[in-house]
C-alpha cells in the first residue's frame, strides 16, 4: 500500500503543530463520572500519526477534544494543550470556533449524517470555503469544483448539483474530505473514513488522503480500529485503552516480529486477534503478564 513520507526524523524537527499533555475527557451524569479520555498526551508534527484501539477506548472523543465537540455534561481538562503555539485552552469559543474547519479539520466516520441532506453537496463544499475566506461565490464554487477533483471525483460538475441521498457511500466519503480540506487546514483528523466502505473505495479514499497530505505536508491524526491498515498508513501509533494510552510506536514495530516481545500486553492482544492468512489453524499466543496494567 502506501509508504509514510516524510520520515519522523524530518517531521519532528520542526514545531509541532499539536501539542497535548494530560488530556481528560470527562462526563459527569447521575450515577457517576464517565473518564472517556484519561491522561493522553502526543504532539502531532506534519505526519500521520494513527490512534487504534477497540470502541470505547476514547478514539474519537480526542478528536473532538482537541476541536471542541464535547457538549455538555462533558467536560475537557488538560495540563497543555497547544496548537502552533496558541494556548487552546485560555481561547475564547469564538476564536476556537475560528481555528475548527479553518486550521483543524475532522472528518466524520459516515458521510450520511454529516451532510446536509436538503443541501448540494457543491453549495456545502463552496460554503465551507466562504466561511473561512473572503471570497464570491463563483470563486468558491470554482474552489469547490477543483477541490471535487483533487479528491478523484468523475463528472465534478455533475456531482456539485447531486444531493447526498444521490451519491454513493465511497463518493460521499470523498465530498466530506473535499469539504473538510477545502479551507487548507494545517491538521486534519480523520475518524475512521473508510469503516464503512467496501476494500476497492477503502484503498482509492486513502490514496487520496496519502496524495494529499504529502503534498500539503499537513499533519494527520488517523482514528481507527484497523490495525493492518494503521501499519501500512501511518508513521507512528498511539494504541489506546480505556481512555489511556497503553503505548506509542513507530508504525512499522507493528509488523516486526523481533519487536514483539518489547510491545505491551495490550497491543499484543489486539495483534493476537488478528487473523494469520498464512497459519489459519495457528493459535493465538497466551499473555503471561500481570493483567493489573488494565486498571
Amino acid at each position: 500500500m502506501m509508504h509514510p513520507t516524510p520520515p519522523l526524523s524530518s517531521a519532528m524537527t520542526e514545531q509541532p503543530l499539536l501539542e497535548l499533555d494530560n488530556l481528560r475527557v470527562n462526563f459527569h451524569t447521575p450515577t457517576g463520572i464517565v473518564r472517556a479520555v484519561r491522561g493522553l498526551s502526543f504532539t502531532l508534527g506534519r505526519e500521520r500519526l494513527g490512534i487504534v484501539g477497540e470502541s470505547g477506548s476514547g478514539k474519537s472523543m480526542t478528536g473532538r477534544a482537541i476541536l471542541d465537540l464535547i457538549p455538555p455534561p462533558g467536560e475537557v481538562l488538560a495540563d497543555r494543550m497547544v496548537y502552533r503555539g496558541q494556548d487552546l485552552l485560555t481561547m475564547d469559543r469564538r476564536s476556537r470556533r475560528k481555528l475548527r474547519g479553518r486550521h483543524i479539520s475532522m472528518v466524520m466516520q459516515d458521510p450520511k449524517f454529516s451532510l446536509n441532506p436538503v443541501q448540494t453537496v457543491g453549495s456545502q463544499i463552496a460554503e465551507a470555503y466562504r466561511v473561512h475566506h473572503k471570497a464570491s461565490a463563483r470563486e468558491a464554487k470554482e474552489r469547490s469544483l477543483g477541490m471535487l477533483e483533487a479528491v478523484q471525483i468523475r463528472e465534478p460538475a455533475r456531482v456539485y448539483d447531486l444531493y447526498p441521498h444521490e451519491v454513493s457511500g465511497g463518493m460521499g466519503q470523498r465530498v466530506m474530505i473535499a469539504m473538510m480540506l477545502i479551507a487548507e487546514p494545517d491538521i486534519l483528523i480523520a475518524d475512521e473514513p473508510t469503516s464503512a466502505l467496501d476494500v476497492t473505495v477503502q484503498l482509492q479514499v486513502l490514496k487520496i488522503l496519502d496524495d494529499l497530505v504529502t503534498s500539503r505536508g499537513m499533519g494527520l491524526i488517523f482514528i481507527s480500529h484497523d490495525l493492518h491498515l494503521v501499519q501500512s498508513f501511518c508513521d507512528r501509533v498511539i494504541v489506546m485503552y480505556g481512555g489511556k494510552a497503553m503505548e506509542t510506536l513507530p508504525a512499522a514495530e507493528l509488523a516486526d516480529e523481533s519487536a514483539r516481545a518489547r510491545r505491551h500486553p495490550y497491543t499484543l492482544g489486539l495483534l493476537g486477534c488478528l487473523p494469520d492468512l498464512d497459519h489459519p489453524k495457528a493459535k493465538l499466543a497466551t499473555l503471561e503478564r500481570d493483567p493489573a496494567w488494565l486498571a
